[in-house]
């Protein structure tokens, strides 16, 4: 087994794949996330950066920054939360397509049951939603973290 880092290695941001750079910023300023960045680096390049509430990780996405990204390649880019009944609703309310709430199996097409996870444990109840561009977000529910979760 190999020891734990020791370097501190921050996730800061995903870059997104988008294919209309103002459609996708209107999407994410419904959804109330914090823009954080819209400006232009030269005359061919924009850059864009959305922050989630309470996200220590950003998006990206822009005109000319992704070289190898189409748009709506990202999948299942994981957005904990501590009531998904209450997150799916205000995301609803912004305008999200979010899909009712599951439990079992979260990633993948197979082993999905309707509703919360009946014993109301963490890491076991999901929903999903896409940005314009397909972009699949899934939520997961976390009351408590597995020991060893946290630094």
């Amino acid at each position: 087994m190999s020891t734990p880092a020791n370097i501190p290695l921050k996730l800061e941001a995903v870059m997104l794949g988008v294919s209309d750079v103002d459609r996708t910023k209107a999407f994410y300023e419904g959804l109330g996330w914090r823009l954080d960045a819209d400006f232009d680096l030269d005359d061919h390049t924009r850059i864009v950066q959305f922050t989630p509430p309470q996200s220590p990780a950003s998006i990206h996405f822009g005109t000319n920054v992704q070289t190898r990204m189409t748009p709506g390649s990202q999948e299942s880019l994981v957005l904990v939360v501590d009531d998904i009944e209450a997150a799916v609703a205000e995301l609803r309310e912004r305008g999200a397509d979010v899909t009712d709430v599951w439990h079992g199996r979260g990633f993948g097409a197979e082993g999905h049951e309707p509703g919360r996870d009946p014993d109301g444990s963490s890491y076991g109840s999901f929903a999903a939603f896409e940005d314009p561009d397909g972009n699949r977000y899934m939520l997961q529910e976390i009351k408590q973290r597995i020991p060893g979760r946290e630094w």
